[in-house]
């Protein structure tokens, strides 16, 4: 069992994995090992008062891994999950494995879900999020960005021609978009007005 002291016992046999997996368990002779002397497999000198630890309380359904039979007795609560990226992350947990692409490529996703959800969050509060200071793009110009950069041997310099257009892409995008949008219905206001 996971999280306990003892070692697991393996699921299939030692020679079974030997006949059928070539090189398999060449480091099992004590002999072979480099690190013998030092290694030592005693419960005694872990210092663990407990053979299982005590479990968290699960607050809400957490996210686990098709691998485990459990979840650990410890995890994180600092980001619950919520909104559309809460509901891919959960996606991606109970239906690929770990060892899928697409299990990643769903948390990866999800992350950036949760910063559009979280900027569109920032929009509609007293204290927006600030693009120009928040992102460094103001101390650019009063803290001597372009000097900084000259003459000195800056392993980021060649991924800085992208820089602006990553950081400022998305709002100029979601600026157009709300631009076009806004156009479309004034225009469909105005049309409606004049039909009535």
């Amino acid at each position: 069992m996971t999280y306990t002291p003892q070692k697991p016992p393996l699921p299939v046999s030692v020679d079974e994995l030997r006949s059928r997996i070539p090189g398999w368990g060449v480091d099992l002779n004590p002999k072979d090992r480099p690190a013998v002397p030092k290694e030592r497999f005693d419960l005694e000198a872990t210092g663990a008062h407990w053979d299982f630890p005590e479990r968290q309380l699960e607050k809400w359904p957490r996210e686990r891994s098709i691998e485990h039979g459990m979840l650990p007795p410890v995890f994180g609560t600092s980001c619950p999950p919520r909104g559309i990226s809460g509901a891919i992350r959960k996606y991606a947990y109970a239906r690929y494995s770990e060892g899928r692409a697409a299990h990643w490529l769903l948390l990866l996703a999800a992350d950036r879900v949760d910063a559009v959800e979280h900027h569109l969050r920032s929009l509609l509060t007293t204290h927006p999020d600030n693009p120009i200071t928040e992102t460094g793009v103001w101390a650019e110009f009063t803290h001597h960005g372009m000097a900084s950069r000259f003459g000195q041997k800056r392993a980021d310099l060649a991924h800085q021609p992208l820089d602006p257009v990553i950081v400022a892409g998305p709002w100029v995008a979601a600026g157009g978009a709300a631009y076009v949008g806004a156009r479309k219905l004034a225009k469909a206001m105005s049309s409606s007005n004049g039909h009535a």
